[in-house]
């Protein structure tokens, strides 16, 4: 299924890439790419069957060993590192979510992506705000010294749109679950935001059919039962009329996505100025297919064949505008297939968590040792941050830290458990992130303030989904490498394709970008590094 607005622009032939001598000229249009959950797995599985749009971002210079090294490899991590060059240890946002005990309001979870200081916000209900994301993104950089720059940010969720656009943005917007929309009230809503909606409605009032699956999708179209009621594996992708779950976990939402940032790019003339713009795009439907059905069925293989041509439009679009442009493509981490699939392959040891792994179960047997009756312990889930009731007395809070730490690190399904206090004591890592211990991948994404007061950290292909429910039968957010590695393609017309096989870290793409367009960045400045000659760039100019 393509997009109406893309699959209209005709395939332009691009000139072969030559090796470039000398430094080219800044491009006027950076384009960031972020496919939510596109591990370097596939990656690896599907780049030989990819014709169209990541075929040609593949033929520059790829990085298939791509990193997010940190241990959080959950959305709104990942993409705070993506345009800042920081790791969540500096970026603040360790979780997609977290509990901040101390907050003014009643419900004391936090949303990465909210600001919980407004009246009547709530966690189900949010303000959307970068408030908390604590560093500037290559676009709130760029307009610091070129205030003339656009920053613009299209995603098909909220906390991609805000982690990769930042603070100084001319342009936000995303998918609420129903439409697209925006935090930014005082900004003019384009026209192609309105005709791109209008669009979208009615394509939702009508019922999509399943999609037609090749030979190569159809060869991984086998059922797999992850519940009395549920079966993944070998669904087609078909939608009911006015179903919106379904819209997003398909390639339909990445088609809108690409289509308003197209729409976005022509009306605001990005990349026909004096100054250098950005363009940043999550693109969300491979995670929400991950989520929904696993990894290595025939669904994702619907989806990831399906954005391939998505992209091919897109860059067509782009190709007929003229405008010179570079574009890096990578993901915000990884994921883990379904277990009942994997064990199927080989991997024996995949299963599912024990439920009474939740920090709510283990704070409620804890809890008659310091004489209460609700647990003690808060979480927001199987594995990751638990944090202790903060009304305990400072003994109490040791003997239950003491004793949650003891039963965890007891449990067969655990690998470690990290205190505060030892994370607080761990050097920041540096280098190869391949080669980090689990330790110091926690580190990096550890922060003081907002992490809790221990790290639950699950073995090797131990999926913390207990109970598999429609929309959530697989994830990822482990310190794993099925979750870290993803890759880094860096594209722009002219220069030569190049296969980096070296480690390299996400947060090496925007020191590697503001070389490329002229941006200085003080050494030492930011966690990641400039990646001499990706897309023909210097980084000593």
């Amino acid at each position: 299924m393509r997009s109406s607005l893309l699959a209209a622009a005709a395939a332009l032939a691009f000139p072969s890439a030559t090796a470039q001598a000398q430094p080219a000229p800044p491009p006027k249009l950076v384009v960031a790419i972020s496919i939510d959950q596109f591990s370097a797995d596939l990656f690896d599985a599907y780049r030989p069957f990819f014709t169209a749009g990541l075929k040609r971002l593949a033929s520059g210079t790829a990085y298939p060993n791509g990193y997010q090294s940190h241990a959080a490899t959950e959305t709104c991590p990942g993409h705070s590192t993506i345009l800042t060059g920081h790791h969540p240890s500096a970026t603040g946002i360790v979780a997609n979510a977290w509990i901040d005990q101390g907050a003014a309001r009643t419900d004391k979870n936090v949303y990465c992506s909210e600001d919980e200081r407004v009246p009547g916000s709530t966690f189900a209900n949010y303000t959307v705000s970068p408030e908390h994301l604590r560093t500037g993104t290559l676009g709130d950089r760029l307009k610091a010294v070129s205030p003339g720059s656009r920053n613009v940010a299209v995603a098909g969720k909220d906390r991609a749109a805000v982690m990769m656009g930042g603070r100084a943005v001319d342009q936000r917007w995303y998918w609420d679950g129903k439409t697209f929309s925006t935090d930014l009230k005082t900004a003019p809503v384009p026209q192609s935001v309105t005709l791109l909606k209008a669009a979208v409605e009615v394509q939702l009032a009508q019922p999509r059919g399943p999609l037609e699956p090749n030979a190569l999708c159809q060869a991984k179209g086998r059922a797999y039962p992850v519940s009395p009621t549920l079966t993944v594996g070998a669904n087609r992708l078909e939608r009911a009329a006015g179903d919106t779950r379904t819209f997003r976990a398909s390639p339909e939402l990445d088609g809108a996505t690409l289509a308003l940032a197209a729409g976005l790019q022509q009306e605001l003339g990005l990349g026909r100025g004096q100054t250098t713009d950005v363009l940043s795009i999550g693109l969300s439907s491979t995670d929400y297919v991950g989520h929904s059905y696993g990894s290595g069925g025939m669904e994702m293989c619907l989806q990831l064949l399906a954005l391939d041509r998505e992209l091919g439009d897109f860059l067509a679009r782009l190709d007929g505008t003229g405008v010179d442009y570079a574009v890096v493509v990578t993901a915000d981490h990884g994921g883990m297939d379904i277990p009942e699939r994997l064990r199927e392959q080989g991997i024996a040891q995949a299963q599912r968590a024990d439920p009474g792994l939740a920090a709510a179960e283990v704070g409620k047997i804890l809890a008659p040792q310091v004489g209460r009756t609700t647990p003690v312990l808060l979480g927001e889930g199987i594995s990751g941050d638990v944090w202790l009731d903060r009304s305990l007395p400072d003994a109490d809070k040791r003997r239950v830290l003491e004793a949650a730490v003891q039963r965890y690190r007891a449990h067969p399904q655990v690998e470690a458990v990290f205190t505060a206090d030892e994370l607080r004591r761990t050097p920041l890592p540096s280098g190869a992130p391949k080669q980090w211990t689990l330790i110091q991948r926690a580190r990096a994404s550890f922060d003081p303030a907002r992490s809790g007061d221990f790290l639950v950290v699950l073995k090797e292909y131990i999926s913390p989904i207990a109970r598999p429910s429609t929309g959530y039968t697989a994830t990822h957010g482990s310190p794993w490498d099925y979750d870290r590695r993803v890759p880094i393609l860096f594209w722009r017309k002219g220069a030569g394709p190049a296969e980096r096989s070296e480690a390299v870290d996400t947060a090496d793409i925007m020191p590697t970008l503001a070389a490329m367009i002229g941006l200085k960045v003080a050494p030492g400045s930011v966690d990641g590094r400039c990646l001499e000659g990706a897309a023909g760039v210097f980084c000593s100019r």
